[in-house]
């Protein structure tokens, strides 16, 4: 057990070192006193803080689930391949930062409720941001009338979330790093029918159908 506290204890720094703890170890093997000796201070602490060791974990998901603004597109699209770009680029590094953390949540969703919650929230986000903005494209006739917006949605949602989550074990798979938000976006404006090169000037839904029909 490390040794009583010399100086006040921020919960900052102990919502730090239960975030390392976590991250390596898992909910069972964040033990509190592992807790506590990486944050220099005593598990009486650590009780006196946050109650639990459930408590301090939760505290820990929640937050690292509202530590950065969130990501959003524009309400209005004016250019659907930037906007997409840096939507995308920034949701990778998001879910990069947090993959030690997600990973260890995803595999306690079925025990741990707020770990459902923080696995899951990211994901849902994502999803209903780029749903918004494919049913936004195609009132302005910049994407395909016909196109199945959720199922559109699904597959970049996903595309985003396995290399940010699996590109340390495959790289070999994904496109190089520097430029895979760009070719994702490439290739999911071709999905929905609208061009990689989409302007601002709205095209009539007659002819968003036509260039997603089948030749």
């Amino acid at each position: 057990m490390a040794a009583p506290d010399r100086i006040p204890v921020s919960r900052e720094r102990i919502l730090e070192a239960a975030a390392r703890v976590y991250a390596m170890h898992g909910f069972r093997g964040a033990t509190t006193r592992l807790i506590a000796n990486e944050a220099g201070v005593n598990e009486v602490t650590l009780f006196r803080t946050f109650g639990s060791k459930g408590a301090l974990i939760e505290a820990v998901l929640a937050q690292h689930g509202h530590s950065r603004p969130t990501v959003a597109l524009p309400d209005e699209p004016l250019d659907p391949r930037a906007e997409l770009t840096a939507f995308v680029a920034e949701s990778l590094e998001r879910v990069r930062e947090m993959r030690p953390l997600l990973m260890h949540t995803m595999s306690e969703v079925d025990e741990r409720p707020e770990a459902h919650e923080f696995a899951c929230r990211g994901r849902h986000h994502v999803h209903d941001t780029l749903s918004t903005y494919i049913r936004k494209l195609q009132e302005r006739g910049l994407a395909g009338r016909d196109v199945d917006v959720e199922v559109a949605a699904v597959m970049l949602t996903a595309t985003v979330m396995s290399d940010a989550v699996s590109r340390h074990i495959v790289p070999e798979v994904y496109p190089p790093i520097e430029s895979a938000a760009e070719q994702y976006v490439r290739a999911f404006l071709r999905l929905i029918g609208a061009d990689a090169t989409a302007s601002t000037a709205p095209r009539s839904p007659a002819s968003a159908s036509s260039r997603s029909a089948p030749r």
